[in-house]
């Protein structure tokens, strides 16, 4: 874990891409010393969890969860068509699909042990979360060890996407959502420890995979499974489309929810 110093630091913007996201406006937060995973929890981390504890992520007992299209043959898509997510209509709920099964009910986990964890939903993640003697973070110790102690940066490590015209995250190149030309190196999610992207040695802030955290999405939600908020953006994220790879950027799940692109890392007190 690295250890996020404290301070009164920015968060948010006063320019926000997704007003419907409430991105702004921009405010200082207050936030005590606390650590940070430098990874997201990986696949072979996860394993030893639900070994120990016999857990069963949400997505097994619920028997589905959601692919993205291009991990569907033509023909499932066909045959899934009515289980498309409406306002998203790549995303496709399929039976079988669990973080076991990340890719599809033919996948496993040979060659991921070290990629994200995905599939899991925000009870999944505290339950992990609890038994490693850690937590979630808050949105605003997420947002604050994202900057890097960097103010007003759009980025981790700045505000240029490809400094020295390298890859600094694992997000969609080419045309959204057909033609992912994989220019970072990657097509789906990458190894945990392949992008370090600030000076608190945390790697894939942003891009790989989205982080759930503590935070409900709308104060006082006493639902049965309210939204919680997510941040960092993914794989799948396009500036066409998901422009959320930003640090001050943020959406929002039910705490029942699971996909392909959504994993978490822990935060821990000082």
């Amino acid at each position: 874990m690295s250890l996020i110093p404290c301070g009164s630091l920015h968060i948010g913007t006063n320019e926000p891409h997704f007003e419907a996201d409430h991105e702004s406006p921009e405010r200082v937060v207050k936030v005590q010393d606390f650590y940070l995973d430098e990874h997201e929890v990986s696949n072979a981390n996860f394993a030893k969890f639900t070994e120990q504890i016999n857990y069963k992520t949400e997505a097994e007992r619920f028997g589905d969860s959601f692919l993205f299209k291009t991990l569907l043959t033509p023909e499932q898509q066909t045959e899934l068509e009515v289980y498309r997510v409406v306002n998203a209509l790549w995303w496709y709920k399929v039976k079988g699909v669990s973080w076991r099964k990340p890719n599809g009910i033919n996948s496993n986990l040979q060659g991921l042990e070290q990629h994200p964890v995905v599939h899991v939903s925000w009870r999944d993640a505290v339950a992990y979360c609890t038994w490693a003697g850690k937590r979630l973070p808050s949105e605003s110790e997420w947002e604050v060890a994202c900057r890097g102690g960097k103010q007003r940066k759009l980025y981790p490590w700045g505000n240029k996407l490809m400094p020295k015209d390298q890859h600094w995250l694992n997000i969609w190149q080419g045309e959204f959502p057909d033609g992912n030309t994989q220019q970072d190196g990657y097509q789906f999610t990458c190894p945990v420890n392949e992008f370090r992207q600030n000076n608190y040695d945390l790697y894939n802030m942003v891009g790989n995979v989205w982080e759930w955290t503590a935070d409900l999405w709308q104060a006082g939600d006493t639902s049965e499974s309210p939204a919680r908020v997510k941040k960092g953006g993914s794989y799948l994220c396009h500036k066409s489309y998901c422009y959320r790879y930003r640090c001050a950027a943020r959406s929002q799940n039910t705490e029942d929810s699971s996909a392909g692109n959504l994993g978490f890392r822990c935060a821990k007190n000082a």
